[in-house]
């Protein structure tokens, strides 16, 4: 599948907001977005005026989408998703992006990025219920036990991103044996549950992809 492989402060600058997407980077000062660097362009100033609905739609939709690291086409099969599940379409959306394999693995501080996840995923360095799963996109049930194998325990990346869980924990709808690299996903997480991405307008994005 294609994925985007350019420098991806310049998804920060653009959007103006921190999207985590480089780790420990996002939280030093060589971050751009702690350096209020323009947005990229040969003239970000003319882009800074008043937006139409459609252009803050956009914007919304793009923040989520490079958030979690994926390409149009698979945003919105699970947008599709969503759509078809009972409840409020946005609320569906983000039960089905914390869902993600890749996603999972991030939260539970085995990587310091999804993109990071990703990759620690794809190279097999993960199992479900003690069998390997190579696809990020899977989704994560209830109860089902996420955790690094037996041969990749030694990995640095993963040992160097556990050091975060001492510092901030995990998310309450996981827990996380920081020693044995073994968490579980003790339940699909609310909206409301979903802290860090508060600011974030998913009925903006619904109403996008229902013109």
């Amino acid at each position: 599948m294609a994925r985007y492989t350019g420098p991806v402060c310049r998804l920060c600058r653009t959007e103006q907001k921190k999207l985590f997407l480089k780790g420990d980077r996002c939280k030093s000062d060589k971050c751009p977005v702690n350096r209020k660097r323009a947005a990229p362009g040969k003239d970000p100033k003319a882009r800074t005026g008043k937006r139409s609905d459609y252009g803050l739609q956009l914007r919304e939709k793009q923040k989520l989408k490079r958030i979690y690291g994926m390409q149009e086409k698979q945003f919105k099969i699970f947008f599709e998703r969503a759509l078809r599940m009972p409840g409020i379409t946005g609320e569906s959306l983000f039960m089905l992006l914390e869902q993600r394999l890749d996603n999972v693995v991030y939260r539970l501080r085995f990587a310091t990025s999804r993109s990071q996840a990703r990759q620690i995923v794809l190279h097999g360095h993960v199992q479900i219920n003690g069998k390997s799963v190579n696809i990020p996109s899977y989704l994560v049930k209830p109860n089902d036990v996420v955790e690094i194998k037996e041969s990749s325990k030694n990995l640095s990346v993963v040992k160097e991103s556990l050091k975060e869980f001492g510092k901030a924990g995990v998310m309450p709808w996981l827990s996380l044996d920081p020693d044995g690299m073994k968490g579980t996903f003790l339940a699909v997480p609310r909206r409301s549950d979903v802290t860090d991405l508060a600011d974030i307008k998913e009925q903006m994005i619904v109403e996008l992809y229902s013109k």
